[in-house]
């Protein structure tokens, strides 16, 4: 994947489109969350994560800020998928392995699927998505990738993916598929995700944005590998939380799943910027991270295939090892433009 030469119109919305189609094929296709049977929704997800992801990322980059801003902005999106959008984390569960009463469930939330699921998506659906199309993109990683056209155009598709992501899924899939019945969240529920959400935002560009932006300090940055198995590790522990919400072992305490998942994301935050703050970071170690990040997510993946049709279970081996090859030509292609090179090294401007 050399450079792409950005003289030109479609040089200029290379960046952005491959990041709105890579969110979605992140987050959602390459662990099979969407499967290759209902790959018909993909345009829906562009629009949602894609577009959400790029609007996220044009607002960090225009004004220069840092990855707890960028962090908090792609919780908001995955928040407003959660509670307005789809309302997963609101609405009864449409699966529970084990039948049950409803696991982890209280005052109308399934918190820990929504625990997992702030971490899951704000995670695969922005800020994997934006470091790997920054990798592929080398020289237009400082810019916004975001006209003012380009802006309008996404709106709109944004709101239109929104507003059929929520009628498909509430009106329809719930219904018809699961055999669910009808559900409309309270109003409390709805106005409580709505504050957060615009709260989030406010910390995010609004008057703390500076204080967010500090740099974190530093921790010595281990080895390219270590960082992949470390991403690795985390990516599996993660998806164990789910299967978990999906009341896999209904005896497990949920206050102790949820536990363990904090300790899991309080570890990633902890080293991840502090490492990639150190002067020896480099693209080979952010290569590493997405790599391990999202293949972990998608070897765990594997294991809600376990009795899928073949149709689904081969298609996802072949999208995922044709995903595994194009990050292997990715790695060798960029890598070897500076294999050895860190911030520490690097020539001063």
């Amino acid at each position: 994947m050399s450079d792409v030469v950005h003289r030109g119109f479609w040089g200029r919305i290379a960046p952005a489109l491959t990041l709105v189609f890579l969110s979605p094929m992140i987050a959602e296709v390459l662990p099979g969350a969407t499967r290759l049977s209902a790959i018909f929704v993909l345009p829906v997800e562009m629009g949602v994560w894609g577009v959400g992801a790029l609007f996220i990322r044009a607002a960090v980059r225009r004004w220069r800020l840092g990855w707890r801003n960028l962090l908090l902005l792609a919780l908001a999106l995955a928040l407003a998928e959660e509670c307005v959008i789809q309302q997963t984390s609101l609405a009864p569960m449409v699966l529970q392995i084990v039948k049950g009463p409803p696991y982890a469930r209280d005052f109308g939330v399934n918190w820990l699927y929504l625990i997992w699921a702030l971490g899951y998506e704000s995670t695969l659906a922005v800020i994997l998505p934006v470091m790997l199309v920054e990798l592929i993109f080398p020289a237009r990683r400082e810019s916004p990738w975001l006209s003012g056209a380009g802006a309008a155009i996404g709106t709109v598709y944004f709101v239109i993916a929104s507003v059929m992501a929520w009628f498909s899924w509430i009106h329809y899939v719930r219904i018809q598929i699961f055999h669910m019945p009808p559900y409309a969240p309270p109003r409390t529920a709805m106005a409580t995700a709505l504050a957060l959400m615009a709260l989030l935002v406010l910390a995010a560009l609004g008057p703390t944005k500076r204080i967010l932006a500090r740099p974190s300090r530093p921790l010595p940055a281990p080895s390219a590998w270590s960082v992949g198995a470390f991403a690795f590790a985390v990516a599996v522990l993660w998806y164990g939380l789910v299967l978990l919400a999906f009341a896999i072992k209904p005896d497990f305490p949920p206050l102790a799943a949820a536990t363990v998942g904090v300790a899991v994301a309080m570890a990633g935050l902890h080293f991840f910027p502090r490492w990639s703050a150190d002067a020896r970071w480099n693209d080979r170690r952010s290569y590493a991270a997405v790599f391990g990040g999202i293949g972990g997510s998608m070897a765990a993946g594997f294991v809600g295939f376990i009795g899928a049709t073949p149709f689904d279970l081969y298609g996802k081996i072949a999208v995922d090892a044709l995903a595994f090859v194009l990050l292997i030509v990715l790695g060798v292609k960029r890598l070897q433009a500076a294999p050895t090179q860190d911030r520490s090294e690097a020539p001063s401007k």
